[in-house]
């Protein structure tokens, strides 16, 4: 299955740059938020194939107008084509909003989500907007990692690990793809594209 994961920005390779048939041969995009909704409707359009997003710190604005043909998996466990795919959005609380949590809210979260995870015996990739603290995040509180999401990955031992918010710009050693452990870890800043074998 090919997969295309987008975050943070709108790609001007499939964006401003788009010729017809560039989004074709995707079989699910994973949007892992801070994107407009214009974009997100257009590569649903474009690539005529189901897209996944959960929402990022500045996307308070898609609760109340979320973008036609494309389904949000934030706070859920999606099951596509037999692949589990759990959705976390939002970032480390660093101001109001409505995408923005403490560690423990965080972790509230995922308690709520547990039922849910244990009914699919686990799940196979971990999507969300912020990333695990140790593992591609930066030290500033905008940019920290959640501790619960590492924990998350160390029990559970997902294939694929999938997060944006720390753009590739902002150092020269943060990674689009790394490895913990057996997990696979994207970052989805502008868009990574990969192969997921069943």
């Amino acid at each position: 299955m090919r997969i295309l994961t987008v975050s943070d920005v709108e790609s001007k390779y499939f964006y401003d740059y788009y010729t017809p048939g560039k989004l074709k041969g995707y079989d699910l995009i994973l949007a892992c938020g801070d994107l407009k909704r214009e974009y997100l409707e257009f590569l649903v359009t474009a690539a005529n194939c189901t897209l996944l997003y959960v929402r990022g710190n500045h996307d308070d604005r898609l609760e109340e107008n979320p973008p036609e043909g494309c389904i949000c998996i934030d706070g859920k466990l999606y099951v596509h084509k037999g692949i589990r795919i759990l959705g976390l959005g939002g970032s480390y609380r660093y101001r109001q909003g409505n995408n923005l949590y403490t560690e423990h809210k965080m972790r509230q979260r995922i308690l709520r989500l547990m039922p849910t995870v244990w009914l699919h015996h686990g799940f196979d990739i971990l999507m969300t907007h912020a990333p695990a603290r140790g593992m591609g995040d930066l030290d500033d509180l905008p940019h920290r990692g959640f501790e619960c999401f590492a924990k998350l990955l160390d029990k559970y031992r997902p294939a694929y690990f999938i997060h944006g918010h720390v753009h590739l710009n902002y150092g020269v050693s943060i990674p689009h793809r790394s490895l913990h452990g057996d997990t696979v870890i994207i970052n989805a800043y502008d868009h990574y594209q990969f192969d997921y074998e069943n």
